[in-house]
Parts: C-alpha cells; sequence; structure tokens
C-alpha cells in the first residue's frame, strides 16, 4: 500500500508543476490528469530530432485513447533555438508536430523544472534514476502516477514504449 500511496503522492506533485505553453499560454501539469503523457526534452538540433516523426505518429494513433506527448524544449545541451516562435515554427513546418510543447525548460541543475524534479527520480530499465542524459530521454506518465523512464536512443517507436503506452490505454 505504501507504493501505491507513493504513486498518488508522485501524481500530486506532478499535478502541481506549472507550465507555460509554447503559445505563452499559463497552466499545469494537472490539464493532462487521466491521460497517459509521454514526456520528451526535445531539441531542435539535436541529432536525435527525426524522433519527433515518431512522437508525432505516437500522437496521432493514440490521442483519441487518451494519450498524448508532451514535448518541452531544452537547451541544456546546447542543441534549441533561441525563441518559442522558431521552435514552434521549425517543428510544426519541418516534422507536423501536433503535440502539445511548452517554452524551454531546464532539466538539469539547481534551476531544473520542477516536473523534471520528479521525473529524474524515475528508474529506467537498468534500475538507474538521476539527471537526464540527453536530448530525447523520455517518461511515461501513467495516470495512476507511475512513471516508466525511455532513455534517450530508445525510439518513441520502440516495442516497449508502445507496449507500455498500450499497456496504459487497456
Amino acid at each position: 500500500m505504501l507504493f501505491a500511496n507513493s504513486k498518488v503522492a508522485r501524481l500530486m506533485n506532478l499535478n502541481d508543476a506549472k507550465l507555460t505553453m509554447l503559445d505563452g499560454r499559463e497552466t499545469s501539469f494537472a490539464e493532462f490528469a487521466g491521460k497517459a503523457v509521454l514526456i520528451v526534452n526535445v531539441a531542435s538540433r539535436c541529432g536525435l530530432s527525426p524522433q519527433y516523426e515518431a512522437l508525432e505518429q505516437l500522437q496521432k494513433t493514440y490521442a483519441a485513447r487518451g494519450f498524448t506527448v508532451l514535448g518541452l524544449p531544452s537547451n541544456q545541451f546546447m542543441q534549441e533555438l533561441s525563441t518559442e516562435d522558431a521552435i514552434g515554427e521549425y517543428c510544426s513546418t519541418t516534422w507536423g508536430v501536433t503535440f502539445p510543447m511548452t517554452s524551454k525548460v531546464k532539466v538539469n541543475g539547481r534551476e531544473r523544472h520542477e516536473l523534471y524534479k520528479e521525473l529524474v527520480k524515475a528508474k529506467d530499465s537498468a534500475g538507474l534514476a538521476g539527471p537526464v542524459l540527453w536530448n530525447f530521454e523520455k517518461f511515461l506518465v501513467l495516470p495512476d502516477g507511475s512513471i516508466k523512464r525511455f532513455r534517450p536512443t530508445t525510439k518513441p517507436d520502440s516495442p516497449e514504449i508502445v507496449a507500455a503506452i498500450e499497456a496504459a490505454l487497456s
């Protein structure tokens, strides 16, 4: 029961996290309550940016079933464009991105966004938690508050991510 309570507490902390969307709208993660949410720290000039295509395909495939991708641009690895307008333009024209995105955030360090303060506690498949290693690290937040972590080189359409999404939506 303690494990279930810790998931509820984590979900409450996540839901309280304030978000500024790419268009400047203020909200919180509670906007996504009840959904399975794949949170990804994205960067437009990263060698992994072709993952945008698979992220958008996941959005199109599963959105009607209670899933969303949430992109959080970050320049912590010095590979993101300088303005929110430029990021939005790049993502929509290059990759056809329709999933929600926030303004730029920090994913590591003392100024880490409050969402990532909780996310980095989640362990990956090797049992490792801690700082975000690179752009396109993925955190699947399930409706019950549990979090599955996937490292940057795990493609969004990999069998393990798709299986986790399918299980969350069944």
